[in-house]
C-alpha cells in the first residue's frame, strides 16, 4: 500500500489518498471501509440516451469520475478487486448524483478515502505500507554451480545477492559446499519471515540437506521448496506466479495468530490471565487489565456497521485498550484460529493479571 496524500478536513475528518499494490491491500481496506464514508475514484457508468439511436441497447458505458457514500464492501479475491457499493455523492456528470453505483476498486489505481479514521484503521493500513517496503519472504534459487537470493516486498521482487561456485563434479565433487555455504550464510542474515528454496534438479535438495546440518537459524524459517526450469530472475517469476509466495505469507498469519490462540485456550483452561466474551472484555477493559485484544474482523465489521448483536460499543473498547498501552489484535475469518476466536464469541483478551 502506498499512501500519497492524507488531508485534515472539518471536525474530526481526513481524506486519505492510497493505492493498494496487492490483493493483501485490498483486503486490509474492506476491512477499514464503514457504511457513510466517502470513496472517490474512476470508474464506467452506462448512460441512458433519449434518442433513438440508443433506444434499444439499453446506454453505452462512459468513464467518468464519482464519490460514492458507502453502504456495503465486498473483498472479492477471485475477481482482484473490492467492490465498494452506494449512492453517488458527486460526480463529473452532474445528472448522475444520487443514483446508486458499484465502484470496482482494483490493484495499482488510486482511491480516495474520507472518513474518521479509527486507530485500529490506521494501523491496519500502515501496516499494509510497511509491508510493501519491506521483505516479508526470500525466494532462494539454486542449481550447480550458482544461486541467488530475492527479496520479496508483497507482489515486486529483487535481487538481493548471487554467488558463483564449484560444479559439483569431478575432482570438484566435495568443494559444492562453498556454493551452499556462502548461501545459508546470507540467508542469516536477512530479516525475513520465511524463506522459499526453488530450482531445478536435485540440488536444491542438497542445499536444504547442507542448510539443515550447518545453519538451524535458517532452517527455521525454510518453507517448501518449489521446482522452477531456472533460477535468478525467471526462476523468481516462476515462484511469483505459482501463487507460493502468497501461500507463505498466508501460513505465517496464520501462524502469529494461532500462537495468539493457543496462548489464550492454554491460559483459559488454566484459568490464568485471559478472558473472552463482549462484557467479559469490557470488564477487563475498565480494570486496565487488558494486555492484547484478540478481535475477529467479521464481527468488528459487522458491529461498526450496525448489523451486529453487542450490547457494547467495541470503538470504545479498543480506544480504552490502546490508550492503557495495551495492544490490538485482528483475526482473519479466513483462517482457522479466525474461526476458534469466533467459537468464543469473536472477542477475547490476553490479561495483565487475572480477574476474580
Amino acid at each position: 500500500m502506498h499512501i500519497n496524500d492524507r488531508t485534515r478536513l472539518d471536525g474530526e475528518r481526513e481524506r486519505w489518498t492510497l493505492v493498494p499494490e496487492s490483493l493483501d491491500d485490498l483486503w486490509h481496506l474492506s476491512y477499514v471501509l464503514e457504511p457513510g464514508d466517502l470513496v472517490s475514484g474512476e470508474t464506467t457508468r452506462r448512460i441512458q440516451r433519449n434518442d433513438d439511436r440508443m433506444r434499444d441497447t439499453g446506454g453505452e458505458r462512459e468513464p467518468m469520475s464519482v464519490t460514492i457514500s458507502v453502504e456495503e464492501s465486498e473483498f472479492h479475491k477471485f475477481a482482484n478487486r473490492l467492490r465498494v457499493s452506494g449512492t453517488i455523492e458527486s460526480a463529473s456528470r452532474e445528472d448522475q448524483v444520487g443514483h446508486h453505483h458499484t465502484l470496482n476498486v482494483e490493484e495499482r489505481e488510486e482511491v480516495d478515502i474520507e472518513k474518521v479514521w479509527k486507530p485500529d484503521q490506521r494501523e491496519r493500513v500502515e501496516e499494509a505500507v510497511e509491508a510493501t517496503e519491506n521483505a516479508d519472504v526470500a525466494i532462494a534459487t539454486v542449481e550447480e554451480g550458482a544461486a541467488s537470493i530475492h527479496t520479496v516486498a508483497q507482489y515486486g521482487a529483487e535481487e538481493y545477492a548471487s554467488f558463483t561456485g564449484p560444479t559439483g563434479k569431478g575432482e570438484y565433487a566435495r568443494e559444492r559446499s562453498e556454493l551452499f555455504a556462502d548461501l545459508a550464510s546470507a540467508l542469516s542474515h536477512l530479516d525475513v519471515d520465511a524463506i522459499l528454496l526453488a530450482g531445478p534438479g536435485f540440488t536444491k535438495e542438497d542445499a536444504r540437506t547442507y542448510i539443515e546440518r550447518n545453519a538451524p537459524e535458517v532452517m527455521d524459517k525454510l518453507g517448501a521448496t518449489v521446482d522452477t526450469s531456472a533460477i535468478g530472475d525467471r526462476g523468481v517469476h516462476e515462484v511469483l506466479k505459482r501463487g507460493a509466495v502468497e501461500e507463505v505469507q498466508a501460513e505465517t498469519r496464520i501462524a502469529e495468530e494461532a500462537e495468539k490462540i493457543d496462548d489464550l485456550t492454554a491460559r483459559i483452561a488454566q484459568g490464568a490471565e485471559a478472558t473472552y466474551g463482549i462484557e467479559e472484555v469490557a470488564e477487563a477493559t475498565e480494570f486496565g487489565a487488558v494486555e492484547e485484544l484478540l478481535v475477529l474482523d467479521d464481527r468488528l465489521r459487522a458491529e461498526r456497521a450496525g448489523e451486529g448483536d453487542w450490547a457494547i460499543d467495541v470503538n470504545e473498547i479498543i480506544e480504552r485498550v490502546e490508550q492503557q498501552g495495551g495492544s490490538v489484535t485482528v483475526f482473519s475469518s479466513e483462517f482457522a484460529p479466525g474461526n476458534q476466536l469466533n467459537s468464543l464469541g469473536g472477542i477475547a483478551a490476553l490479561l495483565r493479571y487475572r480477574l476474580e
